[in-house]
């Protein structure tokens, strides 16, 4: 069952029950909501729309003057040439505050990036199920052998791709990071790959990645059968041979967790409450300054 071992023997046991769906095909893969849960979205929906508006005003006059600023130092062709990924990780740790504004957080700076006319792509990552899932079943069913590898159901979530531009759409889009069934466990790794392997793809000769996590990748399932550090160190490697080529510039945003430890260009916050005036300053510190120069 195993499938071949990529970087440095990390292994995946199966990918035949991994998912890369967009927003408005959540369910089916996680089934329409519940009843109750459909209140929790409501209700979450409320607090994204009108219940965070000084937050809001803030974060956008912070979009605002870096706007202003960024059309001083870059040119038409610069941001014509640019496409930029937001990466959130949507493990359950995110659940609440933290997804709620990481969800407001992107939402300003995909307004923001796309009035200076930037590309931007959205993306989410966890897992489909807790606990491994059917690979874990029939990690089972095959008499559990040893150091199976990534062992559950990666799910990837497409909020907006970079050639997307419906406002009403992205705006629902956006919205569904709050549906409630869906934080689980989140392998960085595979989704920094994925996220890279789309910027690769496209004509768009400066590609940057900005991750925003609150914690090291972690699938109990994988650990479990696993060395227990299988997923730190595939995401180490990960970004070292990202950085090694230098195709994709990397940054990365930790909520109470310092990304120091695995991505040399970060920023860290105490709280979520911190999260769009960092986000929005971290992106414009990086399409400030040219590409291979310090800051400055």
């Amino acid at each position: 069952m195993a499938a071949s071992a990529t970087h440095q023997g990390y292994r995946i046991y199966t990918r035949a029950f991994d998912r890369i769906v967009t927003a408005d095909q959540l369910d089916s893969v996680l089934g329409p909501l519940s009843a109750e849960a459909k209140v929790v979205l409501e209700k979450a929906g409320d607090i994204f729309q009108t219940g965070l508006m000084d937050w809001n005003m803030r974060v956008h006059l912070d979009a605002l003057a870096a706007s202003e600023r960024l059309r001083g130092v870059t040119t038409d062709n610069d941001r014509a040439d640019t496409v930029i990924t937001l990466l959130v990780d949507q493990s359950g740790s995110m659940r609440g505050q933290s997804m709620l504004l990481a969800a407001a957080a992107v939402d300003i700076a995909q307004d923001f990036l796309s009035h200076l006319d930037y590309r931007v792509e959205i993306l989410g990552f966890t897992t489909v199920s807790w606990r491994g899932g059917h690979p874990r079943q029939f990690w089972k069913w095959w008499f559990r052998p040893k150091a199976p590898g990534r062992l559950c159901e990666l799910l990837h979530i497409i909020y907006r791709s970079a050639d997307d531009s419906k406002a009403a759409r992205l705006a629902w889009n956006i919205r569904q990071m709050l549906r409630p069934d869906l934080p689980k466990e989140n392998v960085d790794g595979e989704a920094l790959i994925w996220a890279s392997e789309r910027l690769l793809a496209r004509p768009e000769k400066r590609k940057i990645i900005v991750v925003i996590s609150d914690g090291a990748p972690v699938d109990d399932s994988t650990l479990l059968a696993n060395d227990p550090d299988i997923l730190v160190a595939h995401l180490q490697e990960v970004i070292a041979d990202l950085e090694s080529k230098g195709e994709i510039e990397l940054f990365a945003l930790g909520i109470g967790f310092d990304v120091a430890r695995y991505y040399a260009a970060s920023i860290t916050i105490k709280t979520a409450e911190d999260l769009g005036t960092s986000l929005i300053g971290l992106l414009e510190g990086a399409l400030a300054r040219r590409r291979g120069k310090p800051d400055g």
